[in-house]
């Protein structure tokens, strides 16, 4: 592919619900410009975006790709990203590198909510959109309700630029708005033809909508349009370029993708009306001055780009795609990691074609590529010469919320699925993995059920590597309630020296439950000498990490060391290490101990219709409602304080409940006393382990 400058180029994702066509449409783009000389399908699994393995036997996209297509000499980087919800991720990224979005609505099924959530993220990135109605030639697809369902959504913004000619529920021709021209597939060509009759309302009704647009953009054309002046077809274009630039007018128009029908006029328009990326803004900030940097996609200034996209792939190794947004960047250049502090050589330029690296001479500013083994790059660094050094900000990403607790089915598997779970979160940045060391339990985080069980999926089929997933335990604490006062004395004679350690304790609560445990000590007359008084304190070290109730870590314990008394021969640190110990258990359960749980606070953000459904799951889970926000666009913010435990499976859940349409985020905010029965099953459990493990011995 030859190097394009920055007013050729563009840059679209593709955006809307699962399954509604996107990667279908990217295929129909590659065929039509000339990329492949058949056009592949999903349910084949022979498609240019969906590549991997995972993506190929479940037959929808896990992951953005890149398709570069040369079109009326411009290049067109389209962004193909996924659907679903539980990779969001992969879409947030794309929005954050694309300069445009084109909006895919299944024209059968009509609005879902991935639609909304697409038009959400164009709207909080001000991306410009068209909205592309797909499945045309499926019976009883509706361009005319996806028009009028947009509209009362979002406005009398929505500009159908095509509406569809049907003959005997077929989906035969378009009429184009802008220039009022009917127009028939006839084969593989597109022929002339007269406007229906049933289409001139419909057509009136739109070209008035755009003329309107088009007069708003200058006073001038104002003055014309109330003189009752036509425009020229060229005055009507630029006019409605800038519309769409400036997000004040959104194009609808639509067309069959197995068909190739409507994506022809689609990829004309594109190039049309969809900003290049010198029609965008970007700063960053000059890390030598601290002052503003406007790069604007200027290929005069200073060489910049930053990471947007992490490919790490067993088969073809590390890729960082990036996007230039100044200078332009030429094979061989050293670029200076702004965030890691080190500068590499660039080496070669690629393009990526799904997953075919195609080799560049050089990337002008606002150009997708791709960098080769850079080892220190991750995605959101910024990339920029050391002369000029710049730091972009980073575009914020969904935080993951599902976790489940995983374990190798090989324990000597250990490194290599921790080096293999590492490439997968620098490649997907909704993916975390924790050591939870209290509960000697590692954790993986995902978006939700879906995306871990692709996870486990890529470890076993990529990395040759298997995990296996369980329900994670709660983060459980104990504590005591009331006082005790014992006495152990540990007495042991082997032959030779014996052991003897002898103490008195006494355990109170502490309020501080912070901290495990605050060691005083009260003797008088030297009944345990100072030297062993360490000895004692690492007794208690060791006895709160696991504490006699149910085996969870002790909080919030006073013990004070009063009495006791030692042997002059016999005695050691190791045996008041070891009576101390014993003390701590009988003391503990003499002083009342209790179950603390984790209460995390919840907030649930839903359609208003669905706040009662919410409301009454949460008070299943034990959740307390504390109130609710009205926001913008008829929904709800539920706040709530939660036990942890009452979490599991909540994404699968509202999912359930709201349709897709709900989200929540949660943070840990302090212990409370768990309930009886709760604590009853933990200790309950905690015997059954302790039995299990006594019968393997």
């Amino acid at each position: 592919m030859k190097v394009y400058t920055t007013d050729k180029i563009r840059n679209v994702v593709l955006l809307g619900h699962g399954g509604s066509g996107k990667t279908s449409l990217a295929e129909a783009f590659a065929y039509l410009s000339g990329i492949t000389s058949r056009m592949g399908k999903v349910t084949d699994g022979n498609t240019l975006s969906d590549y991997g393995k995972e993506e190929q036997r479940r037959k929808f996209s896990i992951n953005t790709s890149v398709i570069p297509i040369e079109w009326e000499g411009c290049k067109i980087n389209v962004l193909d990203a996924p659907g679903y919800f539980d990779f969001v991720g992969e879409a947030e990224e794309a929005v954050s590198a694309a300069g445009a979005a084109i909006i895919v609505v299944n024209g059968k099924a009509g609005i879902e909510v991935g639609t909304q959530r697409a038009w959400e993220l164009c709207e909080k990135y001000k991306l410009p959109r068209f909205v592309y109605v797909s499945n045309m030639d499926v019976d009883n697809a509706s361009f005319r309700q996806v028009v009028e369902d947009m509209t009362n959504l979002y406005g009398k913004k929505m500009a159908p630029f095509n509406l569809p000619i049907r003959e005997d529920e077929k989906f035969v021709g378009y009429v184009n708005v802008v220039s009022e021209t009917g127009h028939r597939w006839k084969g593989k060509e597109v022929v002339d033809c007269e406007i229906p009759e049933y289409n001139k309302p419909n057509l009136e009704i739109c070209r008035d909508t755009l003329m309107e647009a088009v007069a708003e953009t200058s006073e001038e054309m104002m003055e014309r349009y109330f003189g009752g002046e036509t425009f020229s077809e060229a005055e009507i274009r630029a006019a409605l370029r800038t519309n769409v630039c400036d997000c004040s007018i959104f194009p609808m128009t639509m067309g069959s993708n197995v068909l190739c029908q409507g994506v022809y006029t689609l990829l004309d328009d594109i190039v049309k009306y969809m900003p290049s990326p010198e029609n965008r803004k970007v700063a960053g900030i000059n890390m030598k001055t601290n002052e503003i940097y406007n790069a604007d996609y200027d290929f005069s200034k200073a060489k910049s780009a930053y990471v947007w996209k992490t490919i790490v792939d067993p088969f073809i190794g590390k890729y960082s795609l990036i996007k230039v947004n100044s200078g332009v960047l030429k094979t061989d250049d050293l670029i200076y990691n702004v965030d890691k502090d080190i500068e590499e050589k660039v080496g070669k330029l690629y393009i990526m074609q799904g997953n075919k690296p195609m080799e560049v001479p050089e990337l002008h500013a606002g150009d997708i590529g791709a960098l080769a083994k850079l080892t220190g790059a991750r995605t959101g660094n910024s990339l920029s010469t050391k002369a000029t050094p710049l730091k972009f900000g980073k575009f914020e990403i969904s935080t993951p919320y599902t976790y489940m607790r995983y374990k190798p089915k090989n324990k000597g598997d250990v490194d290599k699925i921790s080096q293999a779970l590492q490439k997968i979160t620098h490649e997907d940045l909704t993916v975390k993995v924790v050591n939870d060391a209290e509960n000697r339990q590692t954790l993986l985080y995902g978006m939700g059920d879906q995306h871990l069980d692709i996870i486990v999926s890529r470890l076993l089929n990529e990395y040759k590597v298997e995990v296996e997933l369980t329900q994670p335990k709660v983060a459980y604490k104990e504590t005591i309630r009331k006082q005790s006062d014992v006495e152990y004395k540990y007495k042991k004679q082997t032959g030779g020296h014996g052991q003897y350690g002898h103490v008195k304790m006494r355990f109170s609560p502490s309020e501080d439950l912070e901290t495990a445990y605050v060691f005083d000590q009260e003797v008088v007359g030297g009944a345990v000498p100072k030297n062993y008084y360490p000895a004692v304190e690492k007794g208690l070290q060791e006895s709160v990490i696991k504490g006699p109730l149910a085996a969870y870590p002790v909080v919030g314990v006073r013990a004070v060391l009063y009495d006791g008394s030692y042997h002059p021969v016999d005695s050691s640190e190791q045996a008041f290490k070891m009576a101390t110990i014993q003390a701590f258990k009988k003391g503990i359960m003499e002083a009342h101990p209790v179950l603390l749980e984790p209460i995390v606070s919840l907030k649930v953000t839903v359609p208003d219709a669905y706040t009662g459904d919410v409301m009454g799951d949460l008070n299943k889970r034990r959740g307390r409602v504390l109130g609710m926000n009205p926001l913008a666009g008829g929904k709800q913010v539920i706040e709530a304080e939660i036990p942890q435990s009452g979490l599991f499976g909540y994404c699968t859940d509202l999912r359930s409940m709201t349709g897709g349409r709900g989200d929540y985020a949660y943070q840990f905010i302090r212990y409370e006393q768990a309930p009886s029965d709760v604590q009853e099953k933990e200790v309950a459990a905690r015997a059954a382990s302790v039995a299990e493990n006594n019968t393997e011995d």
